[in-house]
């Protein structure tokens, strides 16, 4: 799938201005210091091209075309096959003929008469070519030679990366060294001031994820910097958990909830995790609202979200327990605030958390860290706190309690949440 535009022609006029009258076109006649030999067209040569000649310059298709096959028998010499496939080339233009053009374009690199400054260029179009046209082997070729001579980094580096990965068929290996050349375009973009599409990142991820690199954790950072959605923070935390698998269930869930206040949430499989995590802290309420939500998603947006089946045990046990559930918070918040320690304060929290009452999760949370003391884990108490503040509006209390947490799982859940807050929002 192209990603960037084939590399521009711009040649036209560059190569209109071509007399046989001269030692060499006049366009390289005027460069500084050329380092190609001067062209020298045959005696034989001559009549026939400026036949060509004339018919390009008068624009003339079927002219020129007629005049073609005399040019080409009576082209012997290295410097009439330049001759030649300038013509040509200008011909190929006018008539639209890519398959011409790339005849053209190597006819003139093998001449062994083309400048530096154009070898680069003409290297350039015929990778592209090939690319389009499946010849994996050719477009490689040609791709390393504009590379060497540095022509146009930004476009020349995605075609030699989306060649690897087409002719390397999911190889890692492969798959990593065209991420190499991917990331140069991209580098060279930014080194030019160049905007670079956010879905160049979103490929870089798809590549690694397609092989299972390690890289993708760096691609999927820049694809979250590059633009901050839910989706690409979802990436992101699923990374984390694929490298965190003795995470708790506890840990994992306050990710989770992190995964929905932002958006991410996006298959099935994410509103039955969630669900599952709430279950086992015995958040009724959330396991609930979760599944209704998936459930809901399903209705407003895809096949991917959940059926009424999906998670119906979780969501039979969880909605019958709410009632009751509900019923001994008053009593929990009264006793919290008798107990010696913050446990029961901040448990308490948790079931407020889940059913959505926010504010009362918040003033307990804070009421647990006050008392503190055995049962009371500080670093989730301040995640939980925070995350409570994000979904109640306060974003900035949120980042000072979220701030407070550092090291181990919870510390990089709270940079996580920390990261979301203080995006500047995708446009």
């Amino acid at each position: 799938m192209r990603k960037v535009s084939p590399v521009a022609l711009g040649l036209m006029l560059a190569l209109g201005g071509v007399s046989l009258g001269v030692s060499a076109p006049a366009v390289y006649a005027k460069a500084k210091a050329p380092t190609a030999p001067q062209a020298k067209p045959s005696a034989g040569f001559l009549g026939p091209v400026q036949k060509l000649q004339e018919a390009v310059n008068k624009k003339d298709i079927a002219a020129a075309q007629a005049a073609l096959p005399a040019a080409q028998a009576a082209a012997k010499t290295p410097d009439d096959a330049y001759f030649l496939n300038s013509m040509k080339l200008n011909l190929s233009i006018l008539a639209n003929d890519a398959v011409m053009q790339g005849e053209a374009l190597k006819g003139m690199l093998d001449s062994g008469f083309v400048p530096p400054e154009q070898q680069g260029q003409f290297s350039a179009i015929l990778a592209s070519r090939a690319y389009d046209a499946k010849d994996y082997d050719t477009a490689l070729s040609y791709g390393e030679k504009a590379a060497a001579l540095n022509y146009k980094p930004e476009e020349v580096n995605v075609v030699l990366a989306q060649a690897i990965w087409a002719k390397g068929k999911g190889n890692p290996s492969e798959i990593a060294r065209g991420l190499d050349y991917f990331r140069k375009a991209i580098d060279a973009r930014k080194a030019a001031g160049q905007p670079v599409d956010p879905s160049w990142y979103q490929m870089g991820v798809q590549q690694a994820s397609r092989a299972n690199l390690p890289q993708i954790k760096d691609w999927a950072t820049m694809a979250y910097d590059a633009r901050p959605t839910g989706d690409a923070l979802r990436t992101l935390l699923r990374i984390y958990q694929r490298e965190n698998p003795a995470m708790t269930s506890r840990e994992n869930l306050d990710l989770l909830r992190l995964m929905q206040y932002s958006g991410g949430l996006g298959v099935k499989g994410d509103f039955l995790e969630y669900a599952e995590m709430a279950f086992k802290g015995g958040i009724y309420g959330e396991v609930k609202s979760v599944i209704d939500a998936g459930r809901s998603a399903r209705d407003a947006r895809s096949n991917f979200y959940l059926t009424s089946v999906d998670g119906n045990d979780t969501y039979t046990i969880a909605s019958q327990k709410i009632a009751a559930d509900k019923a001994t918070l008053a009593g929990a918040a009264a006793d919290a605030a008798k107990a010696a320690t913050g446990k029961v304060a901040a448990a308490t929290a948790d079931a407020y958390m889940g059913y959505g009452d926010n504010a009362k999760a918040i003033s307990l949370y804070e009421m647990a860290l006050q008392k503190g003391g055995a049962g009371v884990d500080v670093a989730e108490v301040n995640t939980r706190l925070g995350i409570a503040q994000a979904r109640a509006g306060n974003t900035e209390a949120a980042k000072a309690s979220f701030a407070k947490v550092t090291g181990g799982a919870r510390g990089a859940i709270a940079q996580y949440w920390l990261k979301w807050l203080n995006r500047t929002p995708a446009a």
